[in-house]
């Protein structure tokens, strides 16, 4: 898909390392109202302290074994399944106004998986979709889950990708509701291991992508 051609403004970008999921919900609550209400779009790229989401709709069965277990187990209000966060992988909330682009979800989730299939490529790993599943595809192998919400077409929530080579809390769920999918990484596919490494080519993607002029970081702690 081509990068968008509307000119915008800037994007503001906190990068605010390891956030409790609670915490970046709250984030990104402000930061909707603040588009709402004329503000600028947001992203935020940040890592999660272990923890087991479920999307507005989605089937506790497929929590499996996590529904027992020591990890948070949180419902939430993005789309998709159950998924898992922790230490190691890049998750991304972008809050975008898409009535300054095309107000059609399903382009908006093209894009971001436009998006991360341009970043795998800086580190030489082919990836793509899967016909019939969302996402981010490696021969098979499912590398990164989108699920997002959009309220009076301002889209949150996000994507995770997994960069550290640790999957095994996977291994307690049915991820994205999906029977015997197998995760991957990056470092699996040889790419980088350090989320570090991998956060400005997925930032500088997204910038170029949806054709924003440049990006100005954001205190999120403060942002009204």
């Amino acid at each position: 898909m081509q990068p968008a051609t509307r000119p915008l403004l800037r994007l503001e970008v906190a990068t605010p390392g390891r956030v409790p999921y609670a915490e970046a919900v709250g984030w990104q609550e402000r930061l909707v109202d603040r588009r709402l209400a004329g503000g600028r779009d947001a992203l935020l790229l940040l890592e999660h302290p272990p923890v087991y989401t479920l999307g507005r709709g989605a089937d506790p069965i497929y929590l499996g074994g996590a529904a027992t277990g020591g990890v948070p187990v949180v419902r939430t209000h993005r789309g998709g399944q159950v998924t898992y966060h922790g230490p190691g992988q890049l998750v991304g909330y972008p809050i975008v106004d898409l009535r300054a682009f095309r107000t059609d979800v399903r382009w908006y989730v093209t894009m971001i998986e436009d998006v991360l299939i341009g970043a795998l490529g800086t580190f030489g790993i082919g990836a793509g979709r899967r016909e019939g599943f969302r996402g981010v595809w490696v021969e098979g192998r499912k590398i990164a889950s989108i699920g997002i919400a959009v309220r009076r077409w301002v889209a949150w929530h996000g994507f995770a990708l997994n960069v550290a080579d640790d999957l095994a809390p996977f291994a307690r769920i049915t991820p994205c509701g999906i029977s015997g999918v197998e995760m991957t990484s990056v470092t699996r596919e040889g790419g980088a291991s350090d989320v570090a490494a991998v956060l400005p080519v997925v930032l500088a993607e997204f910038v170029a992508r949806f054709g924003y002029a440049g990006w100005d970081p954001l205190d999120v702690a403060r942002a009204e």
